[in-house]
């Protein structure tokens, strides 16, 4: 403390100079709009710099985890091209080229919230992508989101971790089908309601979309079976499924067009 002290005496003219000065260049920026957004625009640049800097810091030690997941995805679409039947069979369809009423976008999360009741999300596609209200969402392992809102640049997503969502799902291995909810309690676990008791639901089963709407194509992965029990009219089943996704680690993703959504809009009209 003497030290800091003897330090302060020795060098006090100093001292009072550079507080004079900051205080002069303070009230210089203060009274002058050129200058004050000269510093501003400087603090900017810093601050965006600083952030730009740690993110692809981040981006760089995440490369190993993001590396491992694009090999899954190609192992998965190996797997689909080695395993179809023989073109030149008469009965073959390519299900990769047949079912072309879907184009997908890819995009980034921006910004991912898991922790509150109706969580929405960001993405760095809008309006200048061709991006659109009520386009499906979804990563290399499962079920997202829906496209809510779009700027020219950026779209926000209503998470399937959202109390409001509410989407057509189904038992993998049979079509009865439901609608999938979220209580607003853990991101891994989500909710299927309205699966009729007589439905034959195994914990492990898989959860996928029912293409019942014109938003998701049928088959997109959503979960498994984690538990079950009947409702309290004991009537339909209230099933809890563990999500493919993990929730709170997210980056890339894929946006859904269906392109004949308005002739299915139209031809629903005019009902």
């Amino acid at each position: 403390m003497q030290q800091i002290i003897n330090f302060i005496i020795r060098n006090k003219t100093f001292l009072l100079f550079l507080l004079l000065f900051s205080i002069s260049i303070l009230f210089t920026i203060q009274s002058h709009s050129y200058h004050k957004s000269k510093f501003i625009n400087s603090a900017n640049f810093l601050t965006g710099g600083i952030y730009n800097s740690l993110n692809n810091i981040s981006d760089y030690f995440n490369l190993k985890s993001q590396n491992e997941l694009l090999a899954e995805e190609n192992k998965k679409l190996k797997s689909l091209l080695y395993n179809t039947k023989n073109n030149k069979d008469s009965t073959y369809i390519d299900s990769i080229s047949f079912n072309n009423n879907y184009k997908l976008i890819t995009g980034n999360i921006l910004r991912n919230n898991y922790s509150q009741t109706n969580n929405i999300l960001l993405i760095d596609k809008g309006k200048k992508d061709s991006i659109k209200q009520d386009f499906g969402v979804i990563t290399s392992k499962g079920i997202l989101g829906i496209i809510d809102e779009t700027s020219s640049n950026y779209a926000t997503v209503v998470s399937i971790l959202n109390t409001t969502s509410k989407i057509s799902v189904q038992l993998k291995k049979t079509n009865h089908f439901g609608s999938l909810v979220w209580n607003g309690k853990s991101p891994n676990i989500i909710q299927l309601i309205d699966v009729e008791k007589i439905a034959p639901v195994i914990e492990g089963d898989t959860i996928i979309t029912s293409g019942r709407s014109s938003i998701f194509p049928k088959g997109i992965p959503v979960g498994t079976i984690k538990d079950f029990k009947l409702d309290a009219a004991e009537n339909y089943y209230e099933i809890n499924v563990a999500l493919f996704n993990d929730m709170t680690n997210i980056e890339h993703v894929y946006i859904i067009e269906n392109l004949d959504t308005d002739e299915i809009t139209n031809l629903l009209n005019t009902n």
